[in-house]
């Protein structure tokens, strides 16, 4: 019987860049993703890296961290991250007071430029102007999640990591400690189990008695070939409807919900916004629903009409390019902060989950994560262990 030192579960940006750092630390880890293809919120993530979003001096140093890193990235891993740095719009819409709106970004650690109607469409000339009140402007990181993923996962199998494409049924528990995984046609054993599931990981979580703080929602998105339409800028809402969602869907008193399907704990909302790739694609949305069932079944067809119909308001041209409706879950927290750390009252079991930030925070997180357990103690993993509960 082979035991590893990490069984990690999940192959998206959390479980790839863990199982990378921690291989690089010399242990022995198995990274468990269930399809070979993955279709989940790191495949269908816009790209942006928002190291310009600190709000505090935890948020602001992983911000830069993080930034760092990608930076370097690609030389790290042997693959084209399609790292760059562009402008990123932040649309006001028409009903919108411009001068509050951009009061509520004075916190960050770079506070967007605020622009006119006129100097946003001068920016962006996809843009309708008839609808906005004026934008925000900041430089943005950007890069294909995709492909770091992948990256991350050929980086850590060329230093002995091993891949395997199983879902996870179950955690294997004996008494007081998690020993390994089953899959449909195995049981792996590990001295530590790290769970990087997203969405999935209250459910898989909770199966095996353990209950903590994770939520998550079905993001829609509609994804766009490659087109010869060219925008210059990344477009996203100022005001994120997504957030205030994520804050009410994790209130107290709707935590009994979570644990039974079929609960809709708050209405969906649509953030209307469109990022461009490197190769000419475009992913239009989103939509953000709350539904406690992560199997639950949308209805496509009303979905991507409710997209086009706000994306096309604000940006004409792209409202009627073929393309194909997607979905996936997306995990959050009820404080906006990562839950990362060892789980309490069991053994053996860690979490590694619920990023508001994803590719900017994971990576610095990921290697921090592989140090403290390594026998380095790292203060910002210390601190958000404290926050498991």
């Amino acid at each position: 019987m082979i035991a590893y030192d990490w069984i990690a579960i999940g192959g998206g940006i959390t479980g790839a860049a863990l199982s990378y750092e921690l291989t690089k630390k010399g242990f022995s880890v198995l990274l468990l993703e269930q399809q070979a293809n993955p279709q989940n919120a790191s495949h269908y993530n816009y790209g942006g890296l928002a190291y310009w979003s600190g709000t505090n001096e935890l948020t602001r140093q992983l911000c830069q961290e993080g930034m760092e890193i990608h930076r370097f990235l690609s030389e790290e891993l042997n693959i084209d991250t399609e790292f760059r740095e562009v402008n990123l719009l932040l649309t006001i819409d028409a009903d919108e007071n411009p001068q509050k709106i951009a009061s509520y970004y004075s916190q960050f650690a770079i506070p967007p430029q605020l622009l006119t109607a006129k100097e946003a469409c001068h920016m962006e000339p996809l843009l309708n102007s008839a609808v906005i009140s004026g934008a925000l402007t900041v430089r943005h990181g950007h890069i294909n999640p995709e492909l770091v993923t992948r990256g991350y996962c050929q980086a850590m199998q060329q230093k002995g990591g091993i891949v395997q494409f199983e879902k996870v049924l179950e955690l294997v528990r004996q008494n007081q400690r998690i020993v390994g995984v089953k899959t449909a046609s195995e049981t792996y054993y590990g001295q530590n189990i790290v769970v990087c599931a997203g969405g999935f990981s209250r459910q898989l979580l909770k199966a095996s008695g353990i209950s903590l703080p994770l939520y998550f929602t079905h993001a829609e998105l509609i994804e766009i070939s490659a087109v010869d339409i060219q925008l210059n800028t990344l477009v996203m809402p100022a005001q994120l409807k997504r957030f205030q969602l994520e804050k009410q869907a994790s209130k107290s008193e709707n935590d009994r919900l979570w644990d039974e399907p079929g609960h809709e704990p708050v209405p969906p909302i649509l953030d209307a916004g469109a990022v461009q790739f490197k190769n000419g694609t475009i992913r239009l949305g989103q939509i953000s629903r709350v539904l406690t069932d992560p199997d639950a079944k949308i209805d496509a067809k009303i979905s991507e009409s409710a997209i086009r119909d706000a994306v096309g308001k604000l940006l004409p041209s792209l409202a009627n390019l073929p393309g194909t409706w997607h979905h996936c879950l997306v995990a959050f927290s009820q404080n906006s902060l990562p839950i990362v750390g060892t789980i309490p009252d069991v053994e053996g079991v860690h979490i590694f989950s619920s990023f508001t930030n994803p590719l900017v925070f994971v990576p610095p997180l990921a290697r921090r994560f592989a140090n403290q357990v390594s026998g380095v103690e790292d203060p910002i993993i210390e601190r958000l262990n404290k926050l498991i509960g």
